[in-house]
This record gives structure tokens, C-alpha cells and sequence, in this order.
């Protein structure tokens, strides 16, 4: 966009025009900022944090502020590091803990949560220049990392709350009885969240209640949890024509897992995420497809983070396949 000035020289005479030349975007909507966005993620994971709450008790209060105090700590830490001002008040560290905690189980030692975090902010973001300049998803980077260092820890294996009077928590995930033993969950504790995992995943009412409050709000771009889901579906639906007696169906796949809350709440990542709805299509369809690549022919029953972060890696090349055209340019 260019603005010319007319300006006047000494003599009071028309000097040449001065030419400002910016690119677009040339008109922002003042409200939507990073602040307001992620205080909508916040708003948005009450139904999952509570459900959380309900189910697994003092697991889930653990590592929420194990995981959240840990972010906001370590961003204060390496941002003091760098010389720069604390960015605390946008409220992305307390996000990525909330999504941190939710994405682990809930018996998981201290330590990895406390490692996460700092994994999470210190690579997955700092690393990149902070705030809006992370390539990958920080909560599942931090996630990935304690993942692979401490694997037993992080198994979600079945423990009993005498409190909760939950009996569903005492036994094995629903992805990890199906794959080890062919065991069915029924589709009822598995859409309500009574069943075993981690903390932020075993609710599907609870993700679509937030992820649809992220559309309503755009804050989340439709376009990705639709492209998640819709890739997935089909994948399943061919899995479930292919091998009918299995009795897992296409319910089963969308319901179980992480994939509702990585669909809405890691996927959307505007930051890690493609800029054009186009891209964000594709990107979204890309998650579908390597969430049921692994699910259905490898030895992982989830794969939700590890598609996320392959699809991160991917937006660069997807940008570059989706800038739009300038209007009039054929």
C-alpha cells in the first residue's frame, strides 16, 4: 500500500511527494489481540479443566499448577535471559501450561511436568525468538520431550481415586485396551470423559463444547478442526468396512484419544498453523491423515502429537503453496 505526503520546500513551493511503502495487512482489528485470543482458550478449556477435575481430582490439580507455574516461571526466566521486558500479560505461558498439564497423565512424578514446561517455553518458543515466532506447537514440544526421556512415567496406566467413585480411572486407556487386548470401550464413558488418560483428552463433550466457542469466537479457524476430523473419519470408516468384526467404529476413533482436544486447542495454533484457509485445510487434513496412519499401522495407539508436530514442520511449504493471488493478477 502506498500513502504519498505532499510536502513544501523552503521557498514554499511543492516538493516531490514522499512515498510510504508498507505491506499488508493495511486495516487490523484492534481488539483481536494476543491477549484477548488467549484469554478465549482459557474461556474455552473450563469445560475440559473441570471435567478434569470431576474425574481425575487431585491428579489433575497437580499438574495444572505444576505445569503452569513452571511456564510462567520459565518464561520470566529466559526472557529476564535475553534482556527483554516479562511478556506475562499476554497470557500465552499460562496457556501453554493449561494445554501442558491437560496433555499429560494424570500419575505422571512432578518432574515432567516441571521439566515440560521448561522444555515447552525454553525450545519450543524462547528458542524461536518468543512469542508469534515458534515454528512448533511449544505445549506438545514440552509433551514430546518428556515423552521420550521418561516413558514409563509418562504411561497413563490404570490407578484408583477411592474418592472420585470412578471406576472407569483403574483400568487402561480405551486406544491402549483396544490395541494390546481388542476390548471395546462403550462409546458412553469414552463421549463423557469417565474413562482413563490424560487429563485433558478422555472428555469429548467437554472438547466440543470448548473448540466450538473457539470457531464461534475465530479465534480458531474451522478449517482445521474440520479438516482433522473429516480426514479421519473417512480413514476409519474404510478401517471399520475393512474389518467389521473389530467392533471399533468410526464413533470410537473420533471419541477416543486426544484427537477432539488436539483438534481444537493444539492444531489451531494460529502461530504453528498455516495463514490462508486453504492452507489451514490442507493442514488440517495432513493431522487426519497422520493421526490414522499411526493409530492404525503402527505399534502407538495415539498420534495425535506426533502429527501436529510433523504438520508444524510442514506449514513453511504449505504458505508457499497458498499465497493467495493479488486481485486482478491472473
Amino acid at each position: 500500500m502506498a500513502e504519498i505526503t505532499q510536502t513544501m520546500d523552503s521557498a514554499d513551493r511543492p516538493a516531490a511527494p514522499v512515498l510510504h511503502v508498507a505491506p499488508s495487512p493495511h486495516l487490523a482489528h484492534q481488539a483481536l489481540t494476543t491477549r484477548r485470543m488467549m484469554l478465549d482458550v482459557v474461556i474455552a478449556l473450563v469445560p475440559v479443566v473441570a471435567m478434569a477435575l470431576v474425574v481425575f481430582r487431585g491428579y489433575a490439580v497437580k499438574q495444572l499448577v505444576i505445569c503452569v507455574l513452571g511456564c510462567l516461571a520459565a518464561e520470566a526466566l529466559f526472557t529476564r535471559m535475553r534482556g527483554r521486558t516479562l511478556p506475562l500479560k499476554d497470557c500465552s505461558a499460562l496457556v501453554t501450561g493449561i494445554i501442558l498439564a491437560l496433555s499429560l497423565p494424570g500419575p505422571a512424578p512432578w518432574y515432567v511436568g516441571a521439566i515440560a514446561a521448561f522444555v515447552a517455553i525454553g525450545i519450543g518458543k524462547v528458542l524461536f525468538g518468543g512469542v508469534g515466532m515458534n515454528i512448533f506447537n511449544p505445549a506438545m514440544v514440552g509433551r514430546a520431550f518428556v515423552m521420550i526421556a521418561f516413558a514409563s512415567a509418562m504411561a497413563a496406566s490404570g490407578y484408583q481415586d477411592a474418592a472420585s467413585g470412578v471406576d472407569a480411572v483403574t483400568q487402561a486407556t480405551p486406544m491402549d485396551l483396544f490395541k494390546l487386548t481388542g476390548q471395546v470401550t462403550p462409546l458412553g464413558p469414552m463421549f463423557l470423559g469417565l474413562t482413563n488418560g490424560s487429563l485433558g483428552e478422555t472428555s469429548a463433550l467437554a472438547c466440543l463444547v470448548g473448540g466450538i466457542f473457539l470457531c464461534v469466537r475465530r479465534t480458531a479457524s474451522w478449517e482445521i478442526p474440520a479438516g482433522i476430523l473429516g480426514m479421519v473419519a473417512l480413514m476409519a470408516g474404510l478401517a471399520q468396512w475393512a474389518d467389521p468384526a473389530s467392533g471399533w467404529t468410526v464413533w470410537h476413533h473420533l471419541c477416543g484419544g486426544s484427537l477432539l482436544f488436539g483438534a481444537f486447542f493444539i492444531a489451531t495454533d494460529p502461530v504453528s498453523s498455516p495463514l490462508t484457509p486453504k492452507g489451514k485445510a490442507i493442514f488440517g487434513v495432513g493431522v487426519g491423515f497422520f493421526i490414522m496412519l499411526l493409530r492404525l499401522f503402527s505399534g502407538y495407539p495415539e498420534g495425535v502429537m506426533f502429527a501436529v508436530l510433523l504438520m508444524n514442520g510442514i506449514t513453511p511449504l504449505i504458505n508457499r503453496w497458498c499465497i493467495p493471488k493479488p486481485l486482478g493478477l491472473r
